[in-house]
């Protein structure tokens, strides 16, 4: 019963989680000069959702080594064409000269993007 009941709560609370709207206009895409995550999704994406609080933790253990975007394709189906996304979420990794080098589609846990960054990290 108390495993049903975390359940239930974990479930609603992805639900109500808000996902911030991460870059505006002004920002690049990937960041010139920076290992960049780009994480494309929308607000109202179950999934999505469970990421936010993880990107946005990431995004301040990164701050100035690598750049974690959030894109909502939803609202801004320009980029969604741009990166060529056909599932949300998609998480594509760009490294320090704006090049492709990773993209994964659904749920992406914090220890592979750690992972992930940490690698990208010590290319030079």
């Amino acid at each position: 019963m108390k495993t049903s009941i975390n359940v239930l709560l974990l479930f609603i609370s992805m639900i109500l989680l808000p996902v911030t709207e991460g870059r505006t206009a002004n920002t690049p895409a990937p960041v010139p000069g920076m290992v960049t995550m780009v994480d494309l999704g929308a607000k109202s994406c179950i999934p999505c959702k469970m990421m936010a609080p993880i990107l946005e933790e990431l995004e301040q253990q990164y701050k100035g080594k690598a750049a974690i975007i959030f894109i909502d394709v939803w609202q801004n189906e320009d980029e969604g064409k741009r990166f060529e996304v056909s599932v949300i979420p998609t998480q594509i990794f760009f490294d320090r000269s704006g090049k492709e080098v990773y993209r994964h589609s659904g749920f992406l846990e914090k220890q592979a993007i750690v992972d992930r960054l940490e690698t990208m990290l010590e290319m030079k």
